[in-house]
C-alpha cells in the first residue's frame, strides 16, 4: 500500500456481506436473519477511527443487524439497500466533503467494482471475485468475515505510520 496515498485517506467505506461477514445469510424458522461479524474486524475499525479516519458502510441489502453492529462500532454513516455502490460512495463523499481520492472502499463482488476502481484506495478480500482482485489496489490475505477488515485497517495504519501508536495504547 502506497504510504502517500494512505496518508490522504479520510474515509473507509465498507461493504457488509462478504467483507464484514463471510457472505452467508442464515434464516431462522420465524424468518429472522442472522449474520456473524468478526470481533477482530471491529477492533480494527475502532483503531482506524482513533487515528482520525471515518468509517462508513455501504451495502446492497437492508438489515437491522447492520444498524446494530454499526452502532456498536460508532459507525454513524450507514447506507443500506444500494446496489449502485459507486453512486452511493460519490453521494457520501459529497455529503461529508471528501474527494473520491480521499476515500478507501472495500468490497468483494461485482456490485463493488465501480467503487473499488474509483476510490483513492480500492481494497478487497482474499476470496473476492476475480474482477475485484484484478481491480483492487490491495487485497487481504484473509477471506471476508475472517479478519480481512482488521488486516486492511492495520495495513492502512501502518502505511500512515500510525500502527505503533495504536498498538501502544494497549500496552
Amino acid at each position: 500500500m502506497n504510504p502517500a496515498t494512505a496518508r490522504n485517506i479520510k474515509l473507509l467505506a465498507l461493504d457488509v456481506d462478504g467483507v464484514l461477514t463471510d457472505g452467508r445469510i442464515t434464516y431462522g424458522n420465524d424468518g429472522e436473519e442472522f449474520k456473524s461479524f468478526n470481533i477482530k474486524d471491529g477492533l480494527g475499525i475502532k483503531l482506524l477511527q482513533g487515528a482520525g479516519v471515518e468509517v462508513a458502510i455501504i451495502t446492497g441489502r437492508q438489515s437491522n443487524i447492520v444498524d446494530r453492529r454499526a452502532g456498536e462500532l460508532g459507525i454513524g454513516t450507514i447506507i443500506q439497500g444500494r446496489e449502485d455502490k459507486l453512486i452511493a460512495l460519490q453521494e457520501l463523499c459529497n455529503i461529508r466533503g471528501f474527494e473520491l481520492r480521499e476515500c478507501a472502499y472495500m468490497g468483494d463482488d461485482l456490485p463493488d467494482l465501480g467503487a473499488v476502481r474509483a476510490a483513492g484506495l480500492g481494497l478487497t478480500v482474499a476470496d473476492a471475485s476475480s474482477a475485484l482482485l484484478s481491480a483492487a489496489d490491495w487485497h487481504s490475505k484473509q477471506p471476508g468475515g475472517h479478519g480481512a477488515v482488521r488486516e486492511a485497517c492495520e495495513t492502512l495504519l501502518s502505511a500512515r505510520g500510525q500502527l505503533d501508536a495504536a498498538v501502544a495504547a494497549f500496552q
